[in-house]
């Protein structure tokens, strides 16, 4: 009997083909599961991660709210012509404290995995209000009203508990001072002293250019600055992650 003729047998017994897929989906959830067991930490430790601040937690909730996450992934996979164009690839570290993460494959612009510190605040900005005026073939909605919009801060404090909740090392100091936190990141004449403390390289800017209020263009474009820049991938050796 031939290979061809030894399938259709199967095919025609239901019950034989329930039983071999039940066999082939045990295997292959064996060989996926079992090596976990043996792994302490399934993410690897790696220095310079930390959790987000205030003003880049709201940040990163403005992104969510407006659904940046569906033209724009933050996932560089361990490709040549990914890590070309957009840096080293995506360690599971970097989003460690995301809740939900912003991984993905959809790409109507590009990754966003790495894009801190590739351009000034004011392209950031202006490129929010006028996505064209930069890259004409874009087809990106213009948030200019951003920059319009004062910052509301009052539920801060509450974030940071709901993920400490889940996991990220917010301590009692951080939920503490999250609000002066929140507001020393956006004031260049401000009191930042805390705020490097309990954030390691938090970075201090008037993001949007308007030093008379901290508005949501502040607080995405700190939080957009920021992405990829946490690790030192100089230093950054992934076999002594692994070990």
């Amino acid at each position: 009997m031939g290979l061809l003729e030894k399938h259709g047998v199967i095919e025609r017994n239901a019950t034989l083909l329930l039983t071999l897929s039940l066999v082939v989906v045990c295997i292959g959830g064996i060989v996926e599961i079992a090596p976990l067991f043996y792994f302490q930490n399934t993410i690897e430790k790696v220095a310079g991660i930390r959790p987000y601040t205030p003003l880049e937690l709201a940040g990163r909730n403005i992104y969510v709210r407006e659904g940046c996450y569906v033209c724009h992934s933050q996932m560089v996979r361990p490709f040549r012509d990914e890590t070309e164009r957009y840096g080293h690839y995506s360690l599971a570290a970097e989003s460690m404290y995301d809740h939900p993460f912003q991984w993905g494959s959809k790409r109507t612009g590009p990754d966003l995995a790495r894009v801190g510190g590739r351009y000034s605040d004011v392209w950031h900005v202006e490129h929010l209000r006028h996505p064209q005026a930069l890259v004409p073939e874009s087809i990106m909605p213009r948030y200019g009203f951003l920059a319009d919009t004062e910052l509301d801060s009052s539920a801060i404090v509450g974030d940071l508990k709901a993920n400490a909740i889940v996991g990220v090392p917010y301590t009692e100091d951080a939920i503490k001072n999250a609000q002066a936190d929140l507001l020393a990141q956006a004031t260049l004449d401000g009191d930042s002293t805390g705020l490097k403390e309990r954030y390691v390289n938090a970075r201090v800017a008037d993001y949007d250019g308007n030093p008379a209020k901290v508005t949501e263009m502040d607080a995405l474009v700190a939080y957009l600055q920021m992405l990829g820049t946490l690790v030192d991938f100089t230093t950054y050796d992934a076999k002594a992650n692994y070990r």
